[in-house]
C-alpha cells in the first residue's frame, strides 16, 4: 500500500499558494495614505476601512506564519510521524475524506471571495460608467486621468486583491487543515479502539487466549500513545496561531457591521451594493469555517470516551482494566481550540459573534 504524506494531502494547495504567491503590503500602505488625506470625512473613512482591516489582518496572518516558521516546522514534521501513519486502508480513507471536507470548504471560500473581487472590479465599469475611476479608493501614485497610467493603476489594484484573496485561502489552510487532522487521527484511534477482539473462551485453548489479551492490551497502549500524540499536536496547532484566530474573530464583529452600514448607503441596483453583500458573505463564511473546525474537533474527540466503554473491557485481564482506568481519565475531556487561548472555537461561537455583530449595527444605525 502506498502510503500518502499527510503533509501533502492536507496542505498540497496552501504549499503551493504560499510558494508562488506573495503577500501584497503596498495595497495596506496605499489604503492608510488614503485614509490619512480623507480623515474627518466619515463616509469616506468608513468606505476604506474595511478594505483596510482586510489587508491589515492578512498582513498580521503573514507575519505570525513567518514567526512561527519553526513551530510550523514541527507541526509538519509530526504529521508525518510514525504514529500518526494509516495502518490500514480503512485509515487512509478516513484521513482522504477529512482532507476531502476541508478542501471542499476552503474552496468555496477561495470561490467566494474571487468572485466579490471580480464585483469589485467591474464596479467603476457599471456604477461609474464613462468616468475613470479604479475600482477601490486608495491613494494611487498614478492618475487616472491618463494613459497608461489608469490601465496599471486598474491592474494593480485587481492583481493585488486578488492575490490577497488567494494569501487568505493559503494561511487559513495550513491552521484549519492542521485541526482537521487532528480530527481524522481521532477518528483512527476510535477505529483501533473498536478492533479489540471478542474473546470466545471455549472455542480457544490457553495460549490462544493469552496471545488475544496481550495484543488486545498493545493495542489499547497504543492508542494511549496516539491520543496523547494528537493532543500536543493540536496543542502545539494552538500555540502556534491563536493569535491571529482571535484576532480574526473580533475583526469579524467590526467588518461585519461596517459593510452592512455601507449596504444602508449605497443604491440596492448598483454593482457596489452587491460586491459588499458578496463581501459580508465571505467574511461571515470565513468566519464559519474557523469555528466549523474547532467544533468538530472537540465533537470528534468528546465520542472518545465512550467508545472506549464500548469495546470488550470485561473480558480482559486486570492490566488491560487498570490501564483503561487511566485512559478514560485522561480521554474524558474533548480537546478545544482556543483562540487567544481564550475564546473557544465552536458553533455556540459562531453564532454569538454573529448576535453582537447584529447589535453593535442596531446600535450604529439607531446613532447614524
Amino acid at each position: 500500500m502506498v502510503i500518502q504524506k499527510s503533509e501533502d494531502l492536507y496542505l498540497n494547495r496552501a504549499k503551493f499558494v504560499m510558494k508562488y504567491l506573495g503577500v501584497w503590503y503596498l495595497f495596506l500602505i496605499f489604503q492608510m495614505i488614503y485614509i490619512i488625506q480623507v480623515w474627518g470625512d466619515l463616509e469616506a473613512v468608513s468606505q476604506a476601512s474595511y478594505l483596510l482591516f482586510t489587508q491589515a489582518c492578512l498582513c498580521f496572518k503573514v507575519t505570525v506564519l513567518q514567526m512561527n516558521m519553526d513551530l510550523l516546522k514541527d507541526l509538519l514534521r509530526r504529521m508525518n510521524e510514525k504514529v500518526f501513519l494509516p495502518q490500514s486502508a480503512k485509515h487512509e480513507s478516513i484521513l482522504k475524506l477529512q482532507a476531502k471536507r476541508i478542501k471542499r470548504l476552503l474552496l468555496a471560500f477561495m470561490i467566494s471571495s474571487q468572485t466579490t473581487c471580480g464585483l469589485w472590479a467591474l464596479k467603476p465599469l457599471f456604477d461609474d460608467a464613462g468616468s475613470r475611476n479604479f475600482p477601490f479608493d486608495m491613494w494611487m501614485p498614478v492618475q487616472p486621468e491618463f494613459s497608461p497610467q489608469y490601465e496599471l493603476g486598474y491592474a494593480f489594484q485587481l492583481v493585488t486583491i486578488c492575490m490577497s484573496a488567494y494569501m487568505y485561502f493559503g494561511v487559513d489552510s495550513v491552521t484549519l487543515s492542521m485541526v482537521i487532522f487532528a480530527c481524522a487521527q481521532v477518528d483512527i484511534i476510535k477505529d483501533k479502539i473498536l478492533s479489540i477482539q471478542h474473546i470466545q473462551k471455549e472455542n480457544k485453548d490457553q495460549h490462544e487466549i493469552k496471545e488475544i489479551l496481550s495484543e488486545n492490551y498493545n493495542k489499547l497502549i497504543e492508542c494511549v500513545k496516539h491520543h496523547q500524540a494528537v493532543v500536543s499536536f493540536t496543542q502545539l496547532v494552538e500555540d502556534a496561531y491563536h493569535t491571529f484566530l482571535l484576532f480574526q474573530l473580533v475583526g469579524s464583529v467590526g467588518l461585519i457591521c461596517m459593510s452592512a452600514l455601507r449596504i444602508l448607503v449605497v443604491d440596492w441596483r448598483s454593482m457596489q451594493f452587491f460586491s459588499i453583500l458578496t463581501y459580508v458573505s465571505v467574511m461571515i463564511s470565513q468566519l464559519f469555517v474557523c469555528c466549523w473546525c474547532g467544533h468538530e474537533l472537540t465533537a470528534t474527540s468528546e465520542d472518545l470516551h465512550t467508545v472506549l466503554t464500548t469495546c470488550f473491557w470485561y473480558e480482559q485481564d486486570v492490566r488491560f482494566m487498570r490501564t483503561l482506568y487511566f485512559a478514560l481519565m485522561s480521554m474524558r475531556r474533548p480537546m478545544v481550540l482556543r483562540a487567544g487561548h481564550y475564546i473557544s472555537l465552536s458553533r455556540q461561537t459562531f453564532v454569538s459573534i454573529l448576535r453582537m455583530s447584529y447589535s453593535y449595527f442596531a446600535v450604529l444605525n439607531q446613532t447614524k
